[in-house]
């Protein structure tokens, strides 16, 4: 990695900008997990460009405009994540989109999904600090059943992700990079701290 996910002053640092040979530049734990309750402080740094973001509804669905496209509105942008039992797909999201952080994508936007799942998935309110500060996620896994909580406003409640697997590693994730001399729009320019996990019988 070379030294790009590191520890300062007691605060995991990420500069979405490492150097392992590869595909996957997360960070992982040595540790598989079942059950269990995760909580981590989590902020973004800065925003890395601007990006279109879709308005998402509350089924999950985007908003969309008489020609049946997506309506976006370009806004500040960083994005970074936690993967749960070793499943990217399965990622509660740390972003900048209006919906809010804890949603998760991979199931949200899975068309094979029923309905009730990817509402499931969808964040009930946009409970996020502003950029720059810091954020306390407690989520909770339980079966395929997961729970969010962003600064103690719960955020999913009892979704279903079917074929989670019953146990896997958990990381924070690294999306986006430097390239051409600047960083892209959706860079994981971000922290962690104060991550400690229970694991449930």
């Amino acid at each position: 990695d070379n030294g790009h996910w590191k520890v300062v002053d007691g605060v995991i640092d990420y500069d979405a900008n490492s150097e392992s040979p590869d595909r996957d530049k997360n960070l992982w734990s040595e540790k598989e997990y079942g059950d269990f309750i995760l909580k981590i402080d989590w902020r973004i740094k800065r925003n890395t460009g601007k990006y279109p973001m879709p308005i998402v509804l509350p089924d999950g669905t985007h908003l969309q405009g008489p020609d049946g496209k997506d309506i976006t509105i370009k806004l500040p942008y960083a994005d970074s994540g936690v993967y749960l039992r070793g499943v990217d797909k399965a990622q509660v999201n740390i972003w900048c989109w209006p919906i809010g952080s804890g949603e998760v994508y991979g199931y949200r936007m899975d068309k094979s999904m029923p309905p009730e799942v990817r509402a499931g998935v969808t964040p009930k309110i946009n409970a996020d600090n502003p950029v720059g500060e810091w954020n306390t996620f407690i989520i909770i896994v339980v079966g395929d059943r997961l729970s969010v909580v962003l600064n103690n406003k719960q955020v999913i409640t009892n979704a279903q992700l079917p074929g989670l697997p019953s146990k896997g590693k958990i990381s924070l994730q690294h999306h986006g990079g430097f390239r051409n001399g600047q960083y892209s729009p959706a860079s994981s320019l971000v922290q962690f701290r104060n991550i400690s996990i229970k694991e449930l019988d």
